[in-house]
Formats: structure tokens, C-alpha cells, sequence
């Protein structure tokens, strides 16, 4: 299943990581360990943060993509199903209209 996994880097461990020369290594090779569709990153409330798309195959993935965030750099996490705008074209598409056809009206109107 394509995941969206939001990684948000307090400032101190980011920034002693950098300076060390250890932050452009540890991301690459936590991609590569990943091999994601696409990679962003960015600021999230003044912080550095990215946002990282990938195929999660079994929920019992979720720690070895998520430890080496939290552990190497104190990192929040948020990690969501995300579809793209195929997919909605596709089943999930026929789920929409199958849902519109069960559940027509806004309950308390």
C-alpha cells in the first residue's frame, strides 16, 4: 500500500547531525534501505521536515522504517495511506460512488 510518511526533525539533533557531516549519509542511506516513489523535503513549522512516498507491504514494516528516524534524530513521525490521482480513477473510484449510492444525504438533514 503507498504510504506517506511525514518525518519532522527537531532543530539540535538535525542540526548536530549536519554538522558533523553525518545527516547527508544517514538520509541517503535510510532512502535507499526504503527505495521510496518520491522524496520531499522541506519546513514544517520551522523545523526541517519530509515528506517520503513508499509501498508498504506489511504493517509489520512500520518499525524498521520508522526507527532510524526516532532513533539517529529524535524525529516525529506521521505515516498515512495516500492515493494518487490514478487511483482514484480506478477502485477506489468505484468505492466513492458505491459509498455516495449507500449513504446519499448528510445525517440530521
Amino acid at each position: 500500500m503507498r504510504m506517506m510518511l511525514q518525518v519532522v526533525m527537531p532543530v539540535e539533533p538535525a542540526n548536530a547531525a549536519i554538522r558533523s557531516g553525518q545527516f547527508g549519509p544517514f538520509v541517503q542511506k535510510v532512502l535507499a534501505d526504503l527505495k521510496p516513489e518520491a522524496a520531499y523535503f522541506t519546513e514544517t513549522d520551522g523545523t526541517r521536515s519530509g515528506y517520503i512516498f513508499f509501498d508498504m507491504k506489511d504493517s509489520a514494516d512500520l518499525p524498521a522504517i520508522a526507527e532510524p528516524w526516532f532513533l539517529a534524530l529524535n524525529a516525529t513521525l506521521s505515516v498515512k495511506p495516500a492515493m494518487s490521482a490514478q487511483d482514484l480513477g480506478g477502485p477506489s473510484g468505484a468505492a466513492i460512488e458505491k459509498a455516495v449510492k449507500a449513504y446519499p444525504k448528510t445525517l440530521g438533514s
